[in-house]
C-alpha cells in the first residue's frame, strides 16, 4: 500500500530522505541530493514548500536548477524510492500514453547548439527586461539562432523534434521548424514534461512561452500553449493525477472564454486566475513582471489566493439576485413576452417568448405573418434578427413598405404617383428607416449556432436592448452538415435554439412545413403530428401554432375574403385551441385580426 497523502506524511517523507534539512519558516532547506550527479559546478540548495495553506505544498526545486522540480512522486522516482513508500504515489497508476512511435532522429544536438547559456547581447537583454535570469533560460533550454529566439518543444520521452522560432519583441514574426508531424497542435505543449512531475500536486497552464518563463523564474511548475487554439488538442485525461490546475491567460474576452471552456473539461480541480479590472486588453505576465519587478512574486501569490475552484454553476447569491431583477423587470407589464400587434394572439400566448414554431401549407402566408409581427416589433424599439432563406432582403422591405404605405407593389412602381400616394410613400419610408435601427435581415447560408449567438450579442449591443426576437424562415432551410440527415439536423438546431433562448434572452419565431396525409392532402384537424419531420418540435417548442387557410389556395379568387385560422396546437403555459381568424390584407401584404 502507498503512504497516505496527508501533510504530515509528506513532511515526514522529505525529512527522512533529506537528513541535513533545516526549516526556515515554512520552507525546508537542504543540500541538493541531485547536484552531485549533474553538470552543476557549485552544489545547490534544495527547497521544499511545506506551507500547509499553499496549493503547492510538497513542491521541491533546486535553486541551482540542476534538475526540474516537482512533487513527492517525482522526487521518489529521481531517488529510486519504492513507490509504496512515497506519499501520494499510486504504484498501480498507469501514466497517460499516446499511441505513437517517436522517430529515432531528434533535434537535441541542435537545441544545445542554440542554447543561450554562453551568449550575451540582444536576446539576454530582451529576457532581462521582464526579469528572466540565465538560470531559467538554461533550465528551459531556450536558444537563439542569430535572429529568432528558439523555444524547444520537448516531448514526454525527453526528446525534441520541433521548435518554435519567435523574433524578440515581435510575436507575429514566428515560424515552426523541425519534424512536420510534431508541429501539429497535438504536440504544441511547451514544457510538457512538467505534467508528469506534478503528479499529486499543482500546475499552471498559461498562454505563450514567455509567460511560462515568468512563472518558472518564480519557481512555479507549468506548461504553456503557443495560442489558445491549441487547447482543443489538450486532453483533460493528461491532468487526471494532478490535484490543482491554475489557468492564467492574457487579459481578453477571448482568453476568458477559452479559460472557462478548459476549466469545464478539467472539472473542479481547475482554478482561473483573474486580472485586476484596471489592466488593459492583452495584459500578460511579462507586463506584470516589468511593472512590479521585485514584488512580482507577491502579486502572483495574491492572484493564486483569490482564485476559486471553477464551477460551471452560478453562485446561489448571484442566482437569487438575477431572479429578483427579472421579477422586477416584469413588474407592471401587461404581457410577459413581446407584443405581436394582434390583440387576440397576445391574449392567447401572453406575447412572444421562448420558441414559437408556426406550421402551414405552402403559400398559406406564414412568412407574411411573421414579417408583420417582427417588423411591428422593430417599430416599437425591440431588436429583431430575421434569418431569411425563403424570400430575400428586398422582398421583406418591399412588402413592409406596401403594408405601411397602404400602396400595392404596382403603385410603388409608378413613375409619377399622385400627391396622396407620394405622401403615403414618404411617410412609410421614414418609418422603415427608423425601423431598420432595430431590424436586421441575414441571408447567409453558412449560418451556424455559434454565428447566431455572436450576431444576437452584436444586435443587443448595437440597439442597447436586453432581449432579441429571432425569426427563422424556415426551419427546413437552415444549413445542415449533411443534407441527407435533415431530420437529425433539425433536431440539433432546435437544441441550440433552446440553449440560445436561455443564455441570451432570445425569443424565436420559426416557420416550419407541414406533412401531407396519405392522399397528398393536408390535415383539416391541426395537431403536433402535422409538422413535417417534427422530431424534437414537440419537446423544444414553447408554443406550436398552425396557420390554416379557409380558402382554396389553388383558386385564390374562389372566395371574396381570404381568411385563415390560427391554432395553438401545443403550449407549455397556455391551453391549446383556436386563437383567432385572420383576413389577408391583399395587396398590402399583411393580415387583419377578425
Amino acid at each position: 500500500m502507498a503512504l497516505t497523502n496527508s501533510a504530515d506524511s509528506i513532511k515526514a517523507f522529505y525529512l527522512r530522505h533529506l537528513p541535513q534539512a533545516k526549516f526556515e519558516g515554512q520552507t525546508l532547506h537542504a543540500p541538493c541530493p541531485f547536484c552531485p550527479h549533474s553538470e552543476t559546478t557549485v552544489p545547490g540548495k534544495l527547497i521544499v514548500n511545506l506551507d500547509p495553506e499553499s496549493f503547492f505544498y510538497g513542491h521541491f526545486r533546486c535553486l541551482a536548477r540542476c534538475i526540474p522540480g516537482g512533487f513527492t512522486p517525482h522526487f521518489g522516482r529521481l531517488l529510486g524510492i519504492d513507490p509504496n513508500h512515497v506519499p501520494g504515489c499510486d504504484p498501480d497508476r498507469i501514466s497517460y500514453v499516446r499511441n505513437l512511435v517517436f522517430p529515432s532522429k531528434t533535434l537535441n544536438a541542435e537545441v544545445r547548439k542554440h542554447q543561450l547559456t554562453h551568449q550575451t547581447g540582444e536576446p539576454i537583454d530582451f529576457f532581462l527586461s521582464f526579469g528572466i535570469s540565465a538560470g531559467t533560460l538554461n533550465e528551459m533550454r531556450i536558444g537563439y539562432n542569430g535572429r529568432y529566439l528558439v523555444y524547444p518543444y520537448f516531448q514526454e520521452n525527453g526528446n525534441c523534434y520541433a521548435y518554435h522560432c519567435i523574433r524578440p519583441g515581435n510575436d507575429a514574426d514566428a515560424f515552426w521548424a523541425g519534424e512536420e508531424k510534431f508541429q501539429e497542435k497535438e504536440f504544441q505543449i511547451f514544457n510538457i514534461e512538467d505534467i508528469e512531475r506534478c503528479e499529486n500536486g499543482a500546475i499552471f497552464i498559461t498562454e505563450g512561452e514567455k509567460n511560462l518563463l515568468v512563472l518558472k523564474e518564480l519557481g512555479y511548475p507549468g506548461i504553456a500553449v503557443p495560442s489558445l487554439s491549441v487547447l482543443d488538442a489538450l486532453p483533460p485525461e493528461r491532468f487526471a493525477d494532478i490535484n490543482h490546475v491554475f489557468i492564467l491567460f492574457h487579459n481578453s474576452a477571448e482568453a476568458q472564454i477559452a479559460a472557462r471552456s478548459l476549466a469545464t473539461s478539467l472539472g473542479f480541480k481547475a482554478r482561473i486566475l483573474n486580472w485586476p479590472p484596471n489592466k488593459n486588453h492583452g495584459y500578460d505576465l511579462t507586463q506584470l513582471a516589468r511593472e512590479t519587478q521585485d514584488a512580482l512574486g507577491a502579486a502572483v501569490a495574491r492572484m493564486i489566493k483569490r482564485s476559486k475552484a471553477f464551477s460551471p454553476f452560478t453562485s446561489p447569491e448571484r442566482e437569487h439576485r438575477r431572479f429578483l431583477e427579472a421579477l422586477e423587470k416584469n413588474r407592471g407589464k401587461s404581457l410577459l413576452g413581446m407584443p405581436t400587434g394582434f390583440e387576440k394572439m397576445d391574449h392567447a400566448m401572453d406575447g412572444i417568448s421562448g420558441i414559437n414554431i408556426m406550421g402551414g401549407q405552402p403559400k398559406a402566408g406564414k412568412s407574411t405573418f411573421f414579417m408583420q409581427i417582427s417588423t411591428e416589433a422593430a417599430r416599437r424599439g425591440m431588436s429583431v434578427i430575421y434569418y431569411d432563406f425563403e424570400n430575400s432582403r428586398q422582398k421583406i422591405y418591399l412588402r413592409t413598405l406596401c403594408r405601411l404605405s397602404r400602396l400595392s407593389e404596382e403603385s410603388l412602381r409608378r413613375e409619377n404617383p399622385d400627391p396622396e400616394a407620394a405622401a403615403q410613400l414618404q411617410q412609410a419610408n421614414e418609418e422603415i428607416k427608423k425601423m431598420l435601427t432595430f431590424f436586421r435581415v441575414v441571408t447567409d447560408r453558412k449560418l451556424s449556432p455559434d454565428i447566431m449567438r455572436r450576431q444576437i450579442d452584436f444586435m443587443k449591443h448595437e440597439t442597447r436592448t436586453e432581449s432579441c426576437m429571432v425569426v427563422v424562415d424556415s426551419l427546413h432551410k437552415l444549413p445542415f452538415k449533411n443534407f441527407s440527415e435533415r431530420r437529425t439536423g433539425i433536431d440539433e438546431w432546435l437544441r441550440h435554439m433552446e440553449a440560445i433562448r436561455d443564455e441570451q434572452q432570445a425569443s424565436f419565431l420559426v416557420v416550419s412545413e407541414l406533412s401531407r396525409g396519405r392522399e397528398g392532402n393536408y390535415s383539416k384537424q391541426p395537431d403536433l403530428g402535422s409538422f413535417k419531420e417534427s422530431g424534437d418540435i414537440e419537446y423544444s417548442a414553447d408554443n406550436a401554432i398552425i396557420l390554416q387557410p379557409n380558402w382554396d389556395l389553388l383558386d385564390p379568387q374562389s372566395t371574396a375574403q381570404r381568411v385563415s385560422t390560427l391554432w395553438l396546437v401545443a403550449s407549455r403555459e397556455k391551453s391549446p385551441g383556436k386563437i383567432a381568424d385572420y383576413a389577408l390584407d391583399y395587396p398590402y401584404w399583411g393580415f387583419k385580426e377578425l
